[in-house]
């Protein structure tokens, strides 16, 4: 049986914006909760990806839902695959890849493998997966869910979270906080330029960070 929910709605464009400024890496100085296992990691490197996301539950060897899905997608969704535990089968190849590309999807993140990264490569579709397979899906016509609640690398995804994903990892936070989340992230990034600068003009860095201040505070000195 295949459920298929209705489209999320889209997070505003603005937010987008802005959340494409700002690193995960710097969100995590910030945020806790909403990382995904890194070792979902990025196939094409150098890239800086926020989207909707749009969500999959695909069990067992059957990608039959994820083609139908290519029908639904939209400009500006980010498409998160749950594999339910399986790491064997690639549920994504080059033929797909395409498809979801001319759809306007801005990237896929799958909980398991992929396959045809030449293709991945040529058609420009930013992935983060589980490596590569060469074992692929089928059409079985099974079973599977869009646009349920999921788990991917350990975090639940809803239909509509924002995701952001770059070369340090994957994050999915709720809309309602992604706005402050990057802003003060975008605002860490611009003092860390002033580090920089000062660290090129001859300051210590623990001078800088307080490190100095907190050890010289509390050291002892051995006789």
């Amino acid at each position: 049986m295949f459920t298929v929910n209705d489209m999320p709605p889209q997070i505003d464009a603005s937010l987008v914006d802005l959340l494409e400024q700002a690193e995960t890496a710097t969100i995590g100085h910030v945020l806790y909760e909403g990382f995904v296992d890194r070792r979902i990691a990025p196939l094409l490197p150098g890239r800086r990806i926020a989207g909707t996301a749009v969500t999959l539950r695909l069990p067992h060897a059957d990608s039959t839902l994820l083609h139908y899905a290519t029908k639904l997608v939209r400009p500006g969704d980010i498409v998160l695959i749950d594999r339910c535990g399986d790491d064997k089968y690639a549920c994504w190849g080059g033929g797909l890849t395409l498809a979801m590309k001319l759809a306007g999807v801005k990237a896929g993140i799958i909980d398991g493998p992929a396959t045809d990264l030449s293709e991945i490569k040529e058609f420009d579709l930013p992935m983060w997966s589980r490596g590569l397979s060469s074992i692929t899906t089928r059409l079985l016509g099974i079973e599977g869910a869009m646009n349920t609640p999921i788990s991917v690398g350990g975090q639940v995804v809803r239909p509509g979270d924002a995701i952001l994903a770059d070369e340090q990892g994957v994050l999915v936070m709720s809309p309602k906080i992604a706005r402050e989340a990057a802003e003060r992230a975008i605002a860490m990034q611009k003092n860390e330029a002033l580090m920089h600068k000062r660290l090129r003009a001859g300051e210590k860095l623990p001078d800088i960070s307080g490190a100095t201040a907190i050890v010289e505070a509390k050291m002892t000195k051995s006789a």
